[in-house]
């Protein structure tokens, strides 16, 4: 009886210290992803000082984004394709990628001209690849259980790591551009170092041993899993198209509205950094409702912001940034709960690659996304702009409704 005591004892600590490891570990990834995911953003913030220095046009925005989001689709293929992340340590794959995305971000620094601030961002976006989906995978090898929960951290710190550039330009206002250059690529290496010295490979790390080059082709096999990736690029077709326009929204009322004084980097800060608090509930909502209702749930939300957008500049001041705070809350919530139902219904052993792999499809929307919008911009009015993304969410729930029935 003394001994089975005794042997219940240690077991019993043996959970609360590996339950104390894990929570420990998420919280250093979360931290890590904040820090490198700041590079992302880094041009946009900064674009208002590059358009009169380097004589861009107003539509440089377009260009500067579809430049990161093409590097991160070229790198995730690259990643998918030799399954990077699945044969080796995904640490270690985080903190080459964290040191030089800083490095490549720092680049911007020495350009002359759009053709190379378009490379220095196509690089970023290349090194992004590595940090982005691998810190997802890392998460995914820590969390078997309550993995919803765990990404809606990760994919919170990603969303306020997005936002950051712009937080630093509110805070810098007046000295020169930069500061927020430097900073973001601190913060990056910062990050990368620091989940590569506190965050071994996680328990249930799947490794593969040599490339597989049918991997993209056998994990679209099954429906669950083309469900949550097809509700995953519905949801892609808005976000980052979203994010990268909430200045020009702000610019655009703040015109319409002369006598108003808008801190257009301060606000665009909080509209996008709310998702942040958006991802954190949407993984605490996956525990009572399940993933798939969580993700539906928040894209239904988003899809009627797109359908209210032709209202937007017309309403008063506390309502037009309501209605974009919750729009900017509803956008990235289902994030996690997408890439949590795409790593539920992946092989385990192509877990990396899988999240890469449609990773790499749903940026590669955005660019289409992005300049589909740019390309409407001098034919169609103003207000109808952003209706145009209510395309992705309402595909996206279409997508979705073999996953919300089978869960039900």
């Amino acid at each position: 009886m003394l001994i089975d005591y005794f042997e219940n004892q240690i077991q019993h600590n043996l959970k609360i210290i590996i339950i104390a490891v894990i929570n420990f570990n998420l919280k250093i990834i979360v931290l890590a992803q904040f820090a490198c995911t700041s590079l992302w953003f880094a041009g946009n913030a900064v674009l208002p000082n590059l358009i009169p220095q380097f004589h861009l046009e107003a539509s440089s925005v377009s260009h500067l984004t579809s430049a990161v989001q093409l590097g991160f689709i070229l790198g995730t293929l690259v990643f998918a394709v030799f399954t990077i992340s699945d044969r080796f340590s995904p640490s270690k794959v985080f903190l080459v990628c964290a040191v030089a995305g800083a490095v490549c971000n720092a680049s911007i620094l020495a350009a002359d001209g759009l053709s190379t601030l378009v490379l220095s961002r196509f690089l970023t976006g290349f090194c992004l690849a590595g940090i982005y989906p691998v810190g997802m995978k890392i998460a995914a090898d820590y969390h078997r259980q309550g993995l919803g929960k765990a990404l809606g951290f990760l994919v919170g710190a990603l969303v306020v790591g997005t936002a950051f550039p712009h937080l630093l330009k509110s805070l810098t206002e007046g000295l020169p551009w930069r500061y927020v250059i430097w900073a973001t690529s601190g913060l990056a290496v910062a990050g990368g170092v620091a989940l590569f010295l506190l965050v071994p490979d996680g328990p249930y790390r799947a490794k593969s041993s040599q490339p597989d080059f049918t991997a993209f082709f056998q994990i679209f096999r099954q429906k669950d899993f083309r469900a949550a990736a097809f509700g995953y690029f519905g949801h892609m077709w808005e976000l980052y198209t979203f994010w990268a326009f909430v200045p020009v929204m702000l610019a655009m009322y703040a015109e319409a509205n002369p006598e108003l004084r808008l801190n257009n980097p301060l606000w665009s800060f909080s509209i996008i950094a709310v998702g942040a608090v958006a991802c954190v509930a949407g993984g605490y909502l996956s525990r009572s409702m399940g993933s798939a209702r969580t993700a539906f749930s928040a894209l239904a939300v988003s899809f009627v912001c797109c359908l209210l957008s032709p209202w937007l500049f017309a309403l008063p001041l506390g309502l037009f940034l309501g209605l974009l705070l919750v729009w900017g809350f509803a956008a990235p919530m289902d994030s996690p709960q997408f890439s949590t139902l795409v790593a539920q219904n992946a092989p385990a052993q192509a877990k990396g690659t899988a999240l890469t792999i449609v990773n790499s499809l749903g940026f590669a929307l955005t660019i289409v996304s992005i300049q589909f919008l740019r390309f409407i911009q001098s034919s169609i009015d103003s207000r109808y702009w952003f209706l145009f993304l209510a395309l992705g969410p309402l595909l996206g729930l279409l997508a979705m409704r073999r996953l919300v029935q089978k869960k039900a």
